[in-house]
């Protein structure tokens, strides 16, 4: 058993998992490995997301120490996110299960979803 912050992992692949558990992190911290996004281009990258989700999401993974938040002291204020070391070594590990996702279930997608990636 293992312990960190408060919660109780049955081995490290849970507490991994943990980091990436629901629908949007793994696809934000995607959108991150291209380089620093604004809200709301994450807003426009990520269709079905709502901003309330969206803001939960992004402050988690800052929280967990994947990503990095930068406000900028313009007016309005510029706030920008992008990916921490270890938020870019956990983006490779799940773009290597997304290319494991293309070679099992790529029949299943529709040319056009293909082409927005």
């Amino acid at each position: 058993m293992i312990i960190n912050n408060g919660k109780e992992y049955v081995c490290l692949l849970d507490l991994a998992m943990d980091f990436v558990r629901g629908k949007w992190k793994s696809v934000l911290l995607c959108h991150l490995s291209s380089g620093p996004k604004r809200f709301l281009e994450l807003t426009r990258l990520t269709p079905g997301v709502s901003q309330k989700v969206l803001t939960e999401n992004l402050k988690e993974l800052e929280k967990d120490n994947l990503i990095t938040k930068v406000i900028y002291p313009e007016v309005p204020p510029r706030v920008e996110y992008s990916l921490t070391p270890m938020g870019k070594d956990l983006t490779c590990a799940i773009k290597e299960i997304e290319k494991w996702s293309y070679k099992y279930f790529s029949h299943l997608t529709t040319q056009e979803s293909i082409n927005k990636n």
